[in-house]
């Protein structure tokens, strides 16, 4: 739970104070947030590699997250945090189960989805699926494997709809 916490102050830090988050819930490996960012309520939830492998030294922490925006209308938007710069031409690769579906490079150490169709694609597999399977190639060149649980998925999903007024 600290490790989400340290997610969620981190995310924020520039908008809200850590006690502007609030706590939907812990589910097995995910767990829910939400605040207000002052133009909108944010809710979002996250989770930690189960299994993470790769020639590397040090490297940051490393999230998946889904975050609905609902006054910007947006929903099930993907995101990873890589938790070093990606290499400038790498496209980060999750596989859900089989199904694979390339992330785009956004910005240094964060991958989206290329657009609303395929997030949404993705949470429908993550909610049936087992494990996520992020790809990933750093600066310097090391290739990284993180192995997300995708147990607790659903109820997380569940808690941030309701948050975000998406029942």
């Amino acid at each position: 739970m600290r490790k989400y916490l340290l997610l969620a102050s981190v995310m924020i830090s520039c908008i809200a104070s850590a006690s502007d988050i609030e706590v939907l819930g812990s589910f097995d490996n995910w767990s829910a947030y939400s605040y207000d960012d002052g133009t909108d309520h944010v809710c979002y939830m996250a989770s930690q590699p189960t299994k993470s492998k790769g020639k590397y030294s040090r490297r940051d922490d490393v999230f998946l997250i889904v975050t609905h925006r609902p006054k910007n209308k947006t929903f099930d938007v993907v995101n990873v945090v890589a938790g070093y710069t990606y290499k400038s031409t790498s496209k980060p690769e999750i596989t859900i189960d089989k199904n694979k579906a390339i992330m785009l490079k956004r910005h240094e150490d964060t991958a989206w989805a290329p657009d609303a169709a395929t997030d949404a694609k993705l949470v429908s597999e993550m909610k049936k699926g087992s494990n996520a399977t992020l790809l990933g190639t750093s600066a310097r060149g090391t290739k990284t494997t993180d192995t997300f649980s995708l147990k607790g998925f659903s109820k997380a999903y569940e808690a941030i709809n309701k948050a975000c007024g998406r029942e």
